[in-house]
Order: C-alpha cells, then sequence, then structure tokens
C-alpha cells in the first residue's frame, strides 16, 4: 500500500484512522446488490446495535450521509403527525435539530439555555407536565460545541414517566463513552461512521427499538431519510433502498473490528488518558477550560481564547497544522473558545508531541496574557 502521512486530527471528528481502515477502502469492485455485500452490510447493521449493548429488541438502520442525516432521519420519522417535539438546546447540534424540527414543520417547544450551561432536569420535566402532547425529547449527548455531556439517562427516565420517547445525538459519543441501550432504556439514538467508531465520513446510523417500527409506518415525512421504508429495504432484500457507498461500508466493517478488539474499556480509558494529558498541558502553559471540570466529557475540550494582542487563532491553526496537527475554532459559546478532541485513532505521545509544538508557538508568538 502507498504510505500515507499520518495527521493528528484534534478536531471533532472525521477523526484520524488507523492504517488498516485507511487500507480497507482498497477492496475489489463489487456490486452493491451481490449477496457477498448483503451479508457485510447485515453484520454492519449487527454490530453497531452491539457497540452499545443493544440486545435483540433493538436495529439499526443505515443511511448515506452525515451524521445530520440521522438526526433527520430521527426527527422526521419519529414524531407522529399532530405531536410535538421537545428540543433541548445548549449548543450548536441542539440549535441544529430544532432547525430539522422547522423544517419539517414539527411543532416544537424549546429548553434553550446558553451554550454550555448545564440542563436543569427539573426544568424539563415542567415543561413535559405543561405540554401534553410533547411525544418526543430530542437531546444531544456529548455537545461538542464546548465538550459538556449532557444528561441523557436522567432525561430518558424523567421522558418515560410522561409516555414521552427520547432521540439522542450521539454523534461524538457513540463508541467513546460507555453507553448501554438496554440499561438506560434508550429509544433512538443516532450516531456517525467518522468520529469514535474511528470509520470514515459517509454512513448515518439510527438504532432503535424494534417495538417502534410499526408506528413508524404513518410518520413519513421525508422520501430519502424515511426509516420505515429504509428498514423494510433491509428487511426484505439487505439492501439499502439507494446506491451505498461501498467502500466506506468497508472500512466501517474494519473499524468494527477494532473497536472490539480494543473493548469498550479500553477505547474509553485511551481517551480518557488521551484528554487528561490535554487538559492539564494546556493549563500547565497558561490556557483556561471553559467548562466545569463534572460537566466534562472527557473526550473534547473547548479553551478559553488568550487575551493578548500577539493572539490569533488562525495563526496558531496555521503554526500546528504545518508541522501535522488540526485544532478546531470555538462556535456560539458565551466566551471566545478554540477547541481540542482526542476523537481517532490517538495515542499518549500523539497528545504529549502536539503540547510540545503549542508551547512553542506561545513561546515564539510571545503570548503571555490568558
Amino acid at each position: 500500500m502507498k504510505e500515507v502521512k499520518r495527521n493528528i486530527l484534534l478536531n471533532p471528528g472525521p477523526g484520524t484512522t488507523s492504517n488498516s481502515v485507511k487500507n480497507a477502502l482498497v477492496v475489489a469492485d463489487i456490486c452493491p446488490r451481490e449477496k457477498d455485500f448483503e451479508n457485510l452490510m447485515s453484520s454492519v447493521r449487527e454490530d453497531v446495535v452491539k457497540v452499545i449493548n443493544g440486545s435483540e429488541d433493538y436495529i439499526s438502520v443505515l443511511f448515506t450521509a452525515s451524521g445530520t442525516g440521522g438526526d433527520e432521519a430521527a426527527i422526521s420519522s419519529a414524531v407522529p403527525l399532530g405531536k410535538k417535539i421537545l428540543i433541548i438546546e445548549n449548543g450548536a447540534y441542539g440549535t441544529r435539530m430544532k432547525e430539522i424540527a422547522k423544517t419539517y414543520k414539527i411543532d416544537y417547544v424549546e429548553y434553550s439555555i446558553a451554550y454550555g450551561d448545564y440542563p436543569d432536569l427539573n426544568k424539563i420535566e415542567t415543561i413535559l407536565t405543561n405540554e401534553p402532547e410533547i411525544s418526543h425529547i430530542a437531546v444531544v449527548h456529548h455537545e461538542t460545541t464546548t465538550g459538556m455531556l449532557n444528561p441523557v439517562k436522567e432525561i430518558i427516565q424523567i421522558a418515560h414517566k410522561y409516555n414521552v420517547e427520547v432521540i439522542i445525538d450521539a454523534m461524538s459519543s457513540y463508541a467513546g463513552i460507555s453507553i448501554d441501550a438496554k440499561e438506560w432504556d434508550i429509544d433512538y439514538i443516532v450516531s456517525t461512521s467518522n468520529k469514535c467508531i474511528q470509520g470514515m465520513a459517509g454512513i448515518t446510523f439510527v438504532i432503535f427499538k424494534k417495538a417502534f417500527i410499526d408506528k413508524l409506518k404513518n410518520n413519513r415525512r421525508s422520501f430519502y431519510f424515511d426509516i420505515y421504508s429504509q428498514y423494510m429495504g433491509f428487511k426484505n432484500s439487505h439492501q439499502m433502498r439507494f446506491t451505498p457507498p461501498v467502500q466506506i461500508i468497508y472500512a466501517l466493517r474494519q473499524a468494527l473490528d477494532e473497536f472490539f478488539e480494543e473493548t469498550t474499556e479500553g477505547r474509553e480509558k485511551r481517551y480518557t488518558d488521551n484528554w487528561n494529558i490535554l487538559y492539564n498541558g494546556v493549563q500547565e502553559i497558561g490556557f483556561k477550560p471553559y467548562l466545569n471540570y463534572k460537566h466534562e466529557s472527557k473526550i473534547l475540550m473547548a479553551i478559553k481564547e488568550p487575551d493578548d494582542i500577539n493572539y490569533s487563532f488562525e495563526n496558531m491553526h496555521d503554526y500546528l497544522y504545518q508541522r501535522g496537527f488540526t485544532i478546531y475554532p470555538g462556535k456560539g459559546a458565551k466566551e471566545a473558545t478554540f477547541r481540542l478532541a482526542v476523537i481517532g485513532d490517538l495515542y499518549k505521545n500523539d497528545m504529549h508531541d502536539f503540547l510540545v509544538e503549542l508551547k512553542n508557538y506561545i513561546k515564539e508568538s510571545g503570548i503571555t496574557q490568558f
């Protein structure tokens, strides 16, 4: 295989991938309607459920799309006509789910707080008490706007008291943080192939309770992102209704194999170890974290930008990028931030190497005020 330069991506996905995942893209051409590819698709559909300890009570559907497509499929397919959805918005990706509901003209109630503020569970319960037409809640598990881990498990418990189902955006927590579908009694959970599962961008999937499939039949709002029709296509032919990204499926198969070899506990520990090195290291340099420590996901951190005339995010980005490290700008928090994530095939030495270059940049730029 051709030697590929390894870049250290500290952005919140797509992440750095292993050589074996990259190599999995190079396969013999195959028609996706062949039995061999159908078997591959079936194994991927089954195994994305296993990642979150989904029992035989859960099923998955795959779509060719970014993760936003999965959110769109879940919201447009799950909420019955005439019902409302409560959207918890404390980051840009909660805002995006609100935009999806608005686009489909789905009535929604918004619980909006400042990006980076922690949801008030009592407030959520009060909303459900006062809004009996709410049938679903949409919430982001790991809000990469700030690195906040929202209290999804507790939100599910409250929702189920009112016979309300919960749609979880787990784009950047699935396969990176331990999630137990059965224990948490998850209704719908959405993720993507290009973040903590460490595959390539191009596939999104919705995992949900098998018992829901019949009631999804009459909720159709979208032609392409219709969960019921997509599920029936898989059930009847083991195929997507429309052309799948064949090579991306092979890469996802390899990424799943590597996840199960590493184990949930192993991956979570590796990410946490990486995060701790960065979290402590940036503070030693002088930077200040944006979030309260107890709300940190330990997958991504938002860092306050220095208040120094010599500081420029663009200059810092370019300096680090030239040395093989990619960092990410902030997005709508109450204070100016930039973000560092540990999603992907990254290890402790990568974190240490990055901190050396970051420290060099700060020194060379003459930045002293943080």
